[in-house]
C-alpha cells in the first residue's frame, strides 16, 4: 500500500473465550486486501477482548470487510464493534514505563487514585495485566508520555496515602537486562538479626537490640555500632553459633524467589553487615553465586568480642555489589539490589534498581521503589514475573515437594 492514501478499520470482539476464536478472525481478513496495523488481547475471567486494527487504501471495497467481521462475530456468539479511521496506528508515546501496583488488599480507591496520578501527569495507561492475586494482589501497567521522575515521586505520595505500594520502572529492554540480585540478609532473606539471637544466647539482648535499632535507622555510624554490638558477645561459647543457625527463619517467600530467579539463569548474591558464620549455611541451602559478610573471630572454642578484617558497612556493602557485577559480567545498571536499612542505602543506590524491602523510612524515600507487604517473592512481580509463570515453573520441576 506504499504511496496510497490509508484508512483503517478497527474490529473488537468481545464474547466467551475459546479456542480458535483469533485463528477464524485472521483467517477471514486474510481473504480481503487488508493489512495489519495492530492487535491488543486480554482475557478476564473467560471473557475475551480481541481488537485488530486493519489499514486499507482508499477505494478498496472496505463494506465486504466489515460484513464479514459481523458473520464472524455472530457464527462465535460474539459482540462485534467496528470503527473507522485515518490513522494507521497509534503512535507510541514518549517515556514508556511499567507501573506496579501491589496491594493486600487492593481497592478500587486505590486503583482509582493511582490511575488518576497518572492521567494529572499527562500519560496515559496503554495496556493493564494482573500478576498475582494471592496473598497480594498485584497489577501491572503500561504508560507512556510521563516524565519517570515526576510519575514516580506522584505515585509514590499517592501510594502511602492508599497503603499500596507502588514501582515506576523503565520499559522494554533495560527491564529484562537485569540478571543480578544482590540483597541484604538480616531482615530481607531471613527473619530477625542474627546478632540479637547471639546476644539473647548471650544474655544482653536488650542492649544489643537498642543499638541495632539506632544503626538501622542511620542514627549511628555502622562500623561503630558493630564492634560495639559484637565486643558485648565476648566470651560466648562457639557452640552458640550452630543454636543461631538452627533457629533462623527465612522470609515468606525467599526460596520461592531464589528458585525462581536461578531457573532464569539470573545470578543471586547475599551481602550482609552480619556473619558468615551463618551466611555460609544459606550460600549452600539456596545455591547462591557470590556472597560477603563479617567474619566473627572465635578463640579456644569462644568468641573474643571481634570482627575479622574490614566491616562490610554501608561503602562495603555498594563495593560488594559492584565486584559481584564485575565477576558476573554484568553492567551495574543491570542490577537489582534489595534491603531495608541504612547501611543497605549506597548498595540500593547504586543498583540500576533498589527496592527497599519493609524497610526504615530513611530507606523508602531514597530507593527506587519500596514493598511493605510480607512476602518476599513478590519482588518477581516487579521484573514482570507473574504467580502463574512461577507455579507453572514449580509444577514443571520434579525437585519441588
Amino acid at each position: 500500500m506504499d504511496g496510497t492514501a490509508q484508512r483503517t478499520l478497527l474490529i473488537t470482539l468481545t464474547g466467551r473465550d475459546r479456542p480458535g476464536v483469533t485463528s477464524r478472525l485472521f483467517s477471514t481478513l486474510a481473504e480481503f486486501p487488508v493489512e495489519v496495523a495492530d492487535v491488543e488481547q486480554v482475557v478476564i475471567r473467560g471473557r475475551l477482548v480481541l481488537g485488530v486494527l486493519v489499514a486499507y487504501a482508499d477505494g478498496a471495497d472496505i463494506g465486504r470487510v466489515w460484513t464479514a467481521a459481523q458473520r464472524v462475530a455472530t457464527d462465535l456468539d460474539m459482540e462485534v464493534e467496528l470503527s473507522t479511521g485515518r490513522d494507521r496506528a497509534v503512535p507510541r508515546r514518549r517515556g514508556r514505563l511499567h507501573v506496579t501496583v501491589l496491594g493486600a488488599p487492593l481497592l478500587p480507591a486505590a486503583m482509582a487514585g493511582i490511575a488518576g496520578q497518572i492521567a494529572a501527569n499527562g500519560a496515559n495507561i496503554d495496556r493493564i495485566e494482573r500478576l498475582a492475586g494471592d496473598p497480594v494482589t498485584c497489577i501491572e501497567m503500561d504508560v507512556s508520555g510521563a516524565d519517570a521522575a515526576a510519575l514516580r515521586g506522584a505515585l509514590a505520595r499517592e501510594a502511602a496515602e492508599r497503603q499500596v505500594d507502588v514501582a515506576v520502572q523503565p520499559g522494554g529492554l533495560h527491564r529484562r537486562a537485569k540478571r543480578l540480585i544482590v540483597m541484604d540478609v538480616d531482615s530481607t532473606l531471613i527473619q530477625g538479626e542474627v546478632i540479637e539471637l547471639l546476644a539473647e544466647e548471650a544474655g544482653c539482648l536488650d542492649e544489643v537490640a537498642k543499638v541495632t535499632e539506632a544503626a538501622m535507622r542511620g542514627e549511628l555510624d555502622f562500623e561503630g555500632s558493630l564492634r560495639e554490638r559484637v565486643a558485648l558477645l565476648a566470651g560466648l561459647d562457639a557452640s552458640a553459633l550452630e543454636i543461631v543457625r538452627k533457629k533462623i527463619k527465612l522470609a515468606a517467600g525467599a526460596r520461592t524467589m531464589v528458585r525462581t530467579l536461578k531457573r532464569l539463569d539470573y545470578k543471586f548474591a547475599i551481602v550482609s553487615g552480619g556473619f558468615t558464620q551463618v551466611t555460609d549455611a544459606l550460600v549452600r541451602d539456596l545455591g547462591i553465586d557470590y556472597s560477603a559478610a563479617n567474619m566473627l573471630e572465635v578463640e579456644d572454642g569462644r568468641l573474643t568480642g571481634r570482627v575479622v578484617g574490614p566491616v562490610i558497612d554501608r561503602a562495603g556493602k555498594a563495593a560488594a555489589l559492584r565486584r559481584f557485577a564485575r565477576e558476573a559480567g554484568i553492567p551495574v545498571n543491570q542490577t537489582v539490589a534489595i534491603g531495608d536499612g541504612a547501611n543497605d542505602l549506597d548498595m540500593l543506590q547504586a543498583a540500576g534498581l533498589g527496592i527497599a524491602y519493609n524497610a526504615k523510612p530513611v530507606v523508602r524515600e531514597a530507593a527506587d521503589t519500596a514493598v511493605n507487604v510480607p512476602y518476599l517473592d513478590t519482588i518477581l512481580f516487579l521484573l514482570g514475573i507473574s504467580r502463574e509463570d512461577v507455579e507453572a515453573a514449580d509444577a514443571a520441576d520434579p525437585s519441588v515437594a
